[in-house]
């Protein structure tokens, strides 16, 4: 029991640090984060950005590899962040006057970061 929650609380300071590697990735490249962790009825959403009107919602991914977190992203996740999305967009109307992109932040154990752009959109998979 104990070796569990030893796991589970590395995995959550690894999952911390990745999200702190990301949000300043994100930052250096001119990037405003209005958001970090931001719960809502449709769940949690890691970080959103805006940059010259357009928001981004942000999923951050850590794994061995960058390749592994690239894949990571499941449908699940995907309509939990659609849905998140409406959410926010409906409590801060002023936001993402431009657009709104669905984007994955990938970080590997180095904290070295890759952003996966637009990394999908609503009408990709069915989301029942």
């Amino acid at each position: 029991m104990l070796q569990r929650r030893q796991r589970g609380q590395a995995a959550y300071a690894r999952g911390l640090a990745a999200e702190d590697a990301a949000c300043a990735a994100l930052t250096a490249d001119g990037w405003t984060i209005h958001a970090r962790r931001l719960r809502t009825k449709a769940g949690e959403v890691d970080a959103v950005a805006e940059k010259a009107g357009i928001l981004s919602i942000i999923e951050v991914k850590c794994r061995p590899t960058l390749a592994e977190a690239a894949v990571a992203l499941t449908v699940r996740q995907q309509s939990r962040l659609l849905g998140a999305c409406e959410i926010i967009l409906g409590e801060h109307p002023d936001w993402g006057t431009n657009g709104v992109r669905f984007d994955v932040l990938v970080v590997d154990p180095a904290g070295q970061v890759r952003r996966i752009a637009d990394a999908f959109r609503l009408g990709d998979h069915s989301f029942a």
